[in-house]
């Protein structure tokens, strides 16, 4: 992993690597391959607010999507979170640990915890929408000190 951004809001520290962009959900994408494909997954701020996870079902490899499509379902303790693809592309590749571990999006968001590994089909619709790591650090460093204000 690159450089890290990290802060800790009351007791809960939150980090946010350089080396992806962002939704401004909390959904990361990691171009690989010379930008031919992207790893998607959560961030580390949106794992943590929404609690242990139980369950994750990621749509299957050969699945066509667009941007903002339905890519992966996830359960909590807390709540159920639908994930919106942040790119148009085919899911090539779904992490072999969500079916077994699901868990593991808690304990490594950013390495072992990825969803789907997917072929970028189009990338001007994400390019206004995905956020740089300094845009999406300020946004959820603002979100999780606004939520610890309204306890």
């Amino acid at each position: 992993m690159s450089d890290v951004l990290e802060t800790t809001v009351d007791k809960f520290t939150f980090r946010v690597p350089t080396d992806r962009r962002y939704t401004a959900e909390g959904v990361w994408l990691l171009e690989e391959d010379g930008r031919r494909f992207a790893r998607v997954g959560l961030s580390d701020f949106l794992q943590q607010s929404s609690g242990d996870v139980a369950f994750a079902e990621v749509r299957p490899a050969g699945t066509a999507l667009a941007e903002e499509d339905l890519l992966a379902t996830i359960e909590t303790i807390k709540v159920t979170i639908e994930i919106a693809s942040p790119i148009a592309g085919t899911v090539v590749e779904v992490n072999p640990a969500m079916a077994a571990a699901p868990e593991v999006i808690n304990q490594d968001p950013y390495g072992g915890g990825w969803l789907a590994r997917m072929e970028i089909g189009d990338l001007t619709g994400a390019a206004s929408r995905l956020l740089e790591p300094r845009d999406y650090f300020a946004r959820m460093k603002g979100r999780a000190e606004e939520e610890v204000r309204k306890r």
